[in-house]
């Protein structure tokens, strides 16, 4: 048995503002560098529009935006996020998702940067760099809204990327909640929750380590959303060019075109899930399941929300997308993309199994 689940994803630039820093070095001659801090309610007010056309028509299941969307992502320490922390239960995305959500009775999720109440507060992590001199006050978060508009879920990125060390505090660990028919159990992360936690080391492609696809299997999990900041593979070492979860062609390889998808990014997403689409050799140790765990779907979907723009000296790849990983087959199967500089919502459908 299977039915139909419709999803959205929203893709586009979030606006950002010059800001003039001073050089801290000397006070004397001193320079100024730039910081691109994110316009909030511009980046709402931009969102609200494209999802206007969907509000009439009632016809999607879920809708996500990526991580930290409206505020931007590059802060370089916490005195400079700290006026862009949200409460989250009355913060500008928070009380945007919720009206969002009734509106077009759907679910949505979406990333932010949330302020902890003080005793979440962590200390400086201390170092060279004085950017990790000041205490760590937020979180990387991310949260659900039902169709009715109230909050059913919640989440803390927990493999922290090098951008939210300074100061954010990293979350307990992957989470998986139980929605209504078509979604089912679905688990919600964040960007570089797909990769490899410190201080475990990438062994090699049979062994891994896959934590998020792990815990995928142990819950059960049938959609996995990720919400990204990701960046283009000029700008990040960590995008392998690995092409063991090759999704493409020869033909899509060699194209250019900013509305195409950045291939390497989209098979580097799939090559990270590798336990959920191995052959069953490759994949047994993975798989197993062990007492008290969930019943391992023999299909996932996987809906992947990223944005694209420049952003204090980043460039984030797009490539939005919707994949299908069957235990077994060997190959991740691409269902739907977005181009690397491709702005709208993506509205697609797919064939989710039953439970």
């Amino acid at each position: 048995m299977s039915s139909q689940l419709r999803v959205a994803v929203v893709q586009f630039a979030p606006k950002v503002s010059t800001h003039f820093l001073g050089d801290e070095n000397s006070n004397h001659n001193r320079t100024s560098s730039t910081l691109k801090l994110g316009q909030v309610q511009a980046n709402i007010a931009k969102a609200r529009e494209l999802c206007n056309g969907y509000a009439a028509s009632r016809t999607i299941d879920l809708l996500c935006f990526p991580e930290m969307f409206f505020s931007g992502y590059v802060f370089p320490d916490t005195a400079t996020i700290t006026p862009y922390l949200e409460h989250p239960h009355t913060g500008p995305t928070a009380t945007f998702c919720a009206e969002l959500a009734r509106s077009l009775e759907c679910f949505v999720a979406a990333g932010y940067p949330e302020k902890l109440e003080p005793h979440e507060h962590a200390p400086p992590l201390g170092g060279n760099s004085l950017s990790f001199h000041q205490p760590r006050i937020g979180a990387n978060s991310a949260f659900m809204y039902g169709p009715t508009g109230e909050r059913i879920g919640a989440y803390r990125k927990t493999n922290l990327y090098k951008l939210d060390l300074p100061w954010a505090v990293p979350g307990s660990g992957f989470t998986t909640m139980t929605l209504p028919h078509p979604l089912g159990p679905t688990t919600l992360a964040i960007c570089n929750d797909l990769n490899v936690q410190d201080p475990a080391v990438w062994e090699s492609l049979e062994e891994g380590p896959y934590e998020l696809a792990q815990h995928c299997i142990r819950s059960g999990t049938r959609l996995l959303i990720l919400l990204n900041a990701w960046l283009h593979p000029d700008e990040d070492g960590e995008v392998s060019d690995s092409d063991s979860a090759d999704c493409t062609t020869s033909e899509q390889k060699e194209g250019t075109d900013e509305m195409e998808p950045s291939w390497e990014v989209i098979n580097y997403w799939a090559m990270r899930l590798n336990p959920l689409w191995a052959t069953i050799q490759e994949a047994t140790h993975e798989n197993e399941k062990k007492p008290g765990e969930c019943r391992i779907p023999n299909e996932l979907l996987v809906l992947v929300c990223n944005r694209f723009g420049n952003e204090g000296g980043s460039v984030f790849a797009g490539s939005s997308a919707l994949m299908s990983l069957r235990r077994g087959s060997g190959r991740p199967r691409l269902l739907q993309m977005m181009g690397q500089r491709e702005e709208g919502v993506g509205f697609w459908t797919a064939n989710i199994p039953g439970q």
